[in-house]
């Protein structure tokens, strides 16, 4: 069995490198053949990237957070908790999305944006 450490405080978990990108996915995680996890991105706990989401640079999903439907995040993006990210979403630069936080649509949060319990619609944040 392959194992990882995340650097969460949680030690080595079961996991292994993503087939379509290379990036560290706990087995924890649920995931479809659709989507790509780039080799500097992370995702774990009990994350879900599916219908042809991405996640790339040093992006990380984790916790309960959900990434679906061609939503990206990327760069040093963290998006955790039970937060959502759908549609055509992006997450980028140093954004954080987390809490119940849901972003539907079109939706942009960037820079050092930080997105906690907010549901947003085709809203843009740079």
């Amino acid at each position: 069995m392959t194992t990882y450490d995340f650097g969460d405080g949680n030690g080595p978990v079961p996991a292994h490198q993503h087939a379509n990108g290379g990036g560290w996915v706990a087995d924890t995680v649920v995931y479809d053949d659709s989507v790509r996890i780039d080799s500097s991105a992370k995702v774990y706990g009990t994350a879900w990237v599916v219908d042809n989401a991405w996640v790339y640079g040093n992006a990380i999903v984790r916790g309960n957070a959900y990434v679906c439907h061609e939503a990206q995040v990327m760069d040093n993006a963290l998006v955790e908790g039970d937060a959502r990210i759908d549609g055509e979403s992006r997450v980028y630069g140093n954004a954080i999305v987390r809490g119940t936080a849901a972003l539907y649509g079109c939706t942009f949060i960037g820079g050092n944006e930080v997105v906690e319990d907010e549901i947003l619609h085709d809203e843009q944040r740079p």
